[in-house]
């Protein structure tokens, strides 16, 4: 199987920067979409930003213009660069990926969640 693993999360007074980054390993074949998702306490994990493999950049609307999302393919990395952050960023950031892997006879699909880094945005 294919695991993953964040680091970079933090404390952070408002205004301030941090990066997140997520390798990922495994017998990797080749890595579709890698992307950041976060949940902040009593609500439902939501979407941050997301990078298909040759493709742009989506991002969630409370987040552009303040948050980068970049890839690096020969390391299987996936970093978030969030600048100007807000209380409201307050959440556990997951790193998440899907691609194909080696089996034992054959490629196989994998679909995988990182343990999640906390990210908090207090003065």
């Amino acid at each position: 199987q294919v695991s993953l693993v964040e680091s970079g999360g933090g404390l952070v007074q408002p205004g301030g920067s941090l990066r997140l980054s997520c390798a990922a390993s495994g017998n990797i074949f080749s890595i579709n979409v890698m992307g950041w998702y976060r949940q902040a306490p009593g609500q439902q994990r939501e979407l941050v930003a997301g990078i298909i493999s040759g493709g742009s950049p989506n991002y969630a609307d409370s987040v552009k213009g303040r948050f980068t999302i970049s890839r690096d393919n020969a390391l299987n990395t996936v970093y978030l660069q969030m600048n100007s952050l807000k209380p409201e960023d307050t959440a556990v950031y997951y790193c998440n990926a899907n691609g194909t892997y080696y089996g034992a006879i054959s490629f196989r699909n994998f679909h995988s969640w990182g343990q999640g880094t906390q990210v908090t945005v207090s003065s």
